[in-house]
């Protein structure tokens, strides 16, 4: 069956996100609809919709015209097994002691990492991205400088990469946690893959808006992979959350982006711990103030 993607661009989160409702309406129905900011600093955002029907393009045209946006730009997909692709094309990734790989690679794991199981699904976080390896990475070094994490929460957890590799190094459960339900289930699913239920519970939740972070709070190491806008808008969360001398650890994040987010967190009383560029991307390992 095929599938047909439209996408386009306009200024403005409220905008964006009236077109995309508007799109959900049209008529064949969209099995999809996405708005998303780009993060270059342009202000715009990117809505997407995607049909298993070829959709109205002249109903496509006319809403651009009406919400200010560029044109929509169709395109038939082949029919391709996605996740399948993704396996042959993935390779495992070591970072620090970590290796993060497939079941399809698994005689490839070596007898002194630290292997993590992550299959190719609905969720971010495989080990491949320059934001996670910078995390994972930032684990590692923290764990060899003789810190141990007592009390972890990975925000914004996606697949539970990080929060599964903090639970296999440190003593203590680990909290994750995700706005999206299905990253969620993704992520539960790879903490029993990995053999790790009871060292690490998977919460649906907004930030820290949730009772089980609340009561957990105070963290001695917060894990934050997501992006520039959220990061800043949870800086002053964080630092309630955090404990004095806590770690912080934030990343997804384009190098030119770092420092307004170390600014942010400066300006909550933390200090900048360690900074590393990976390809475009950007990890901040921070730490607050005693």
């Amino acid at each position: 069956m095929p599938t047909y993607s439209a996408l386009t661009t306009l200024e403005g989160q409220e905008a964006a996100e009236a077109l995309g409702e508007a799109i959900e309406a049209m008529e064949p129905t969209p099995v999809g609809v996405g708005t998303f900011e780009i993060e270059d600093g342009s202000g715009l955002w990117e809505v997407g919709a995607y049909f298993v029907e070829k959709p109205d393009e002249t109903g496509l045209m006319l809403l651009a015209m009406a919400f200010g946006a560029r044109p929509f730009t169709l395109s038939e997909l082949p029919e391709i097994d996605w996740v399948a692709k993704v396996k042959r094309e993935l390779c495992p990734v070591e970072a620090g002691r970590f290796f993060v790989y497939g079941s399809h690679d698994a005689d490839k794991v070596p007898a002194e990492s630290v292997a993590l199981l992550i299959e190719a699904a609905m969720a971010f976080g495989t080990g491949h991205h320059g934001t996670t390896q910078g995390c994972l990475r930032a684990l590692d070094r923290l764990d060899r400088q003789g810190i141990i994490g007592r009390n972890v929460v990975d925000i914004g957890c996606g697949t539970a990469v990080l929060a599964m590799a903090a639970a296999h190094i440190w003593p203590n459960p680990v909290l994750a946690s995700d706005i999206d339900p299905v990253a969620v289930e993704v992520a539960a699913a790879n903490v029993a893959a990995n053999g790790l239920a009871g060292r690490v519970t998977c919460l649906e939740a907004e930030g820290f808006n949730t009772p089980e972070l609340a009561e957990a709070a105070p963290f001695d190491v917060i894990l934050a992979n997501i992006l520039k806008g959220p990061l800043i808008a949870l800086a002053p969360d964080v630092a309630k959350s955090s404990a004095p001398g806590g770690h912080v650890i934030l990343s997804g994040l384009l190098n030119e982006q770092a420092p307004a987010v170390t600014a942010a967190y400066h300006a909550q009383g933390f200090e900048t711990a360690h900074h590393e560029e990976i390809g475009d991307w950007t990890t901040l390992t921070l730490r607050k103030a005693k």
